[in-house]
Parts: structure tokens; C-alpha cells; sequence
């Protein structure tokens, strides 16, 4: 499983030109499920971004995390972070997981994210989306399970 966080002041996701899912600050979280991934990956995937420090302290010090700092999650799936880009010039997305197990799996995550008391906003599995942020830093991560 893959993560690309980033800090944001604000994000959403449109679906249809519709708002379906929108955060104020917190974490714009793309995630993308991979066909070796097991369960244990997504709790492992959701303990290191839900407690990733990220977010600055009193003496400017990126020592807090999402939860400390009272933020939000949005949680945007995103298939192509799978793919191998190691040749040629057209990504392979023979790593992806199957659009089944990465729908199970990307609700485990997001239901683990609630279950830990964050305000969990979602993108639509398998959508058309269009994701607006403003990028607090920019900070960007790739964290992996």
C-alpha cells in the first residue's frame, strides 16, 4: 500500500461537478492498494499516517501529528501511485491490486482512520474526480506499508 499525504489548509473532491467530500486543515490523503498488500498492511498504513508528524510545534518543528493538531483526513484513492514507471515512457499497472480488493481495502482504511476519532472525508472509489487543495508548506510524503 502507498500514501502520498499532504498537508493541506483545505481540500475537496468533485464528482459530477458535486462536492462529495471536503476537509479543512488536515491531510489530502492518495491512497493506492497494491495486489501483495494483506490486511496487515492497511493498519500499518493507517497507524503511520494517522501519527506521521508532519505538522509544526511551538518552535516550528514538524513534531506533531494529524491527530495532535485536531486536523482532518480526506482519503482519495488513486490506482496510478501503483504503477511501475521503472521502463519505458507508459506506466504498467500490473502492480495494482484487483478493483475488488482495492475497494475492501480502501474502506478498511478509511473505516481506521474514523475508528481512531478522525474526521474522515472520502473522494468516490473508482470516479472521475477533481481534487482542489491549498498545500500548507508544501508538504508532500510518499509513505509506504
Amino acid at each position: 500500500m502507498k500514501a502520498l499525504i499532504q498537508r493541506v489548509r483545505k481540500a475537496s473532491v468533485l464528482v459530477a461537478e458535486r462536492v462529495i467530500g471536503e476537509i479543512e486543515h488536515g491531510l489530502l490523503v492518495f491512497l493506492a492498494v497494491e495486489a501483495t498488500d494483506t490486511e496487515a498492511d492497511i493498519a500499518k498504513l493507517v497507524h503511520k499516517v494517522c501519527h506521521y508528524r508532519v505538522f509544526s510545534d511551538s518552535n516550528d518543528k514538524m513534531n506533531l501529528n494529524v491527530q495532535q493538531v485536531m486536523g482532518s483526513v480526506l482519503v482519495v484513492s488513486q490506482f496510478t501511485l501503483a504503477a511501475d514507471t521503472q521502463s519505458g515512457l507508459r506506466p504498467s499497472f500490473t502492480p495494482a491490486a484487483s478493483p475488488d480488493m482495492a475497494l475492501q481495502y480502501y474502506q478498511q482504511f478509511v473505516l481506521q482512520c474514523q475508528a481512531l476519532g478522525l474526521n474522515t472525508a472520502t473522494g468516490q472509489f473508482g470516479a472521475n474526480m477533481q481534487v482542489s487543495l491549498i498545500n500548507d508548506g508544501p508538504v508532500t510524503f510518499m509513505l509506504q506499508s
